[in-house]
């Protein structure tokens, strides 16, 4: 998603790979640093939202996301982690409490504003999400043709760039459903960093990868934060990888954020949530069954009269 005035170049120098680097320099500097406060990019604030009045998904959560850091928000399946994405990115709206990114109220921006703040980020979602009637390189040139004026030439270099970072630069005339899963998750990466957006945001990064894709994803969301001055938001199961790559950590457990901490903290905490979590054990104060009735009583309910 590009920033308003970021990468529109008309006119390019022979040298296609120094033009690929001067749009680059051009999107980071037309940041806007002056309109978002310098600790934070992301405020929340008292923050609740229902689906409806009995499915309570999010209740009085607080954090900030500082400018530059790698957040990792982590929790059991269903605890409201993409929610939370989905909040920040303004799909969906607050009951109560509020939601800033960039120093802007989501809640209280017109539909261009809110258009104009996604263009400054970007999301790699869950599932990857590819448009499966274009090709692995259609897909990642989107952006580029969607929200720049880039000659063909050099959307196509950039494009390459973009894949030999994910490791499928062989692969961009391939379609989606010639791709596996984690080679799609690699193209959908590949996507999402087409802009070099000022804050990415990833849910479930490192599902369907194998161990030597894994490593290798999880060093370039760290790499890219850093080489780009981003901010990225890490919805993540995979504990043990994401410890190794971001600067700090929410826990959310029934809709609250029960714990926080640095990677070290973490990794040390006592907390009964925290070390279950965090290594896996069966036991513990996070259960596995969803809440339901008592199992021996449904069975003896159902049985024929």
């Amino acid at each position: 998603m590009e920033r308003p005035g970021a990468g529109r170049v008309d006119a390019c120098p022979d040298d296609r790979l120094e033009c690929a680097a001067a749009a680059r320099r051009a999107a980071i500097a037309s940041r806007r640093p002056s309109t978002v406060p310098d600790q934070n990019v992301v405020e929340i604030a008292d923050l609740s939202f229902s689906y409806d009045a009995t499915r309570h998904v999010l209740s009085g959560i607080n954090f900030a996301i500082p400018r530059g850091k790698v957040v990792a928000i982590m929790g059991g399946s269903g605890c409201g982690k993409t929610t939370l994405l989905r909040l920040i990115g303004g799909a969906l709206r607050a009951t109560k409490g509020s939601v800033r990114v960039f120093g802007q109220d989501v809640a209280g921006l017109a539909p261009d504003a809110l258009f104009a703040m996604r263009r400054r980020m970007s999301m790699l979602f869950q599932f990857g999400a590819l448009f499966t009637d274009m090709s692995t390189f259609d897909n990642v040139a989107f952006q580029m043709r969607e929200h720049t004026r880039l000659p063909e030439a050099l959307i196509r270099d950039l494009v390459l760039m973009k894949l030999h970072a994910v490791g499928l630069r062989g692969a961009e005339g391939l379609m989606p459903s010639e791709l596996s899963g984690g080679m799609a998750r690699r193209v959908a990466l590949a996507r999402a960093i087409a802009l070099d957006p000022e804050l990415m945001m990833y849910d479930e990064p490192f599902a369907g990868l194998d161990p030597i894709s894994l490593g290798v994803i999880g060093q370039l969301i760290r790499t890219l934060n850093d080489a780009l001055g981003a901010t990225s938001i890490v919805v993540t199961h995979d504990v043990q990888e994401s410890l190794k790559i971001v600067d700090y950590i929410y826990f959310v457990s029934e809709g609250r954020i029960i714990a926080e901490g640095t990677a070290e903290a973490v990794r040390a905490s006592k907390a009964p949530f925290v070390h279950q979590f965090v290594w896996g054990e069966a036991d513990g104060p996070v259960p596995f069954h969803y809440p339901a009735a008592d199992y021996r009583g449904a069975l003896v309910d159902a049985r024929p009269r």
